[in-house]
């Protein structure tokens, strides 16, 4: 007698169509606490934005790797610029994001180093984000073998760390940022998806990374004229 394999078919059909994630975000780290001071008095000042965006699967690749400008996140000149209204003393501003491929391009590199020397100051942020190959593999063959029945959490962990550089080359300060996401997937969070997207959540990261670090420059009033400038 053969057996009606058609319920089981269509009961894990339906698991697979209706199963959803919802994403928490952790607390920032590295948060700047003291109350936001404004530098309205200050004289303008230049600052070059040097960005690189980086991943890793850590247990898969063997270093970390740099984004391609499709790879990296979404939406990123919108929070960057939105972040800018944290300072009150930048007259001038450029911006030029780093790419594995500039190592074999000497135009992007000469580019780059006379922005250096044409503005009074040289922010380079660097963004990182990383998640365990082991623990990754691990959840997905949980939630596989259980047709995403148990919950199973996806961890990814975001970082930034910047250094603040004056015309002369010189490092005054550097800062770091970081934070994680953590990815619920199982059938019945389908309810509970609308409300914690993964995308919101990711670009929410971005913009606590950037407005809390400018926050932080611009309340140690550290961009100001010096009389070699």
């Amino acid at each position: 007698m053969k057996q009606n394999h058609f319920p089981t078919l269509v009961l894990l059909i339906l698991s697979v169509l209706f199963t959803n994630c919802a994403t928490f975000k952790s607390d920032l780290g590295g948060k700047f606490a003291q109350p936001a001071a404004k530098n309205y008095n200050a004289d303008k000042v230049s600052v070059l934005f040097i960005f690189s965006h980086y991943r890793q699967t850590k247990g898969w690749d063997a270093i970390p790797k740099m984004d391609n400008d499709y790879e990296k996140i979404r939406g990123f000149d919108d929070f960057f610029g939105d972040a800018l209204n944290e300072f009150s003393n930048i007259g001038s501003y450029s911006t030029f994001t780093e790419y594995a491929a500039d190592v074999n391009k000497p135009q992007r590199r000469l580019e780059k180093d006379s922005l250096m020397q044409r503005h009074d100051y040289v922010l380079k942020i660097k963004f990182m984000r990383e998640k365990s190959f082991a623990k990754s593999f691990l959840a997905k063959f949980a939630s596989t073998i259980s047709i995403t029945i148990l919950p199973v959490p996806y961890r990814y962990s975001y970082s930034l760390t910047a250094d603040l550089y004056d015309r002369q080359g010189r490092l005054l300060k550097n800062y770091s940022r970081n934070a994680s996401l953590t990815k619920w997937v199982q059938a019945g969070l389908l309810f509970a998806y609308p409300f914690y997207p993964e995308q919101r959540k990711k670009e929410e990261i971005y913009v606590e990374f950037l407005h809390d670090l400018f926050k932080q420059i611009e309340s140690e009033k550290i961009l100001k004229k010096s009389s070699s400038q």
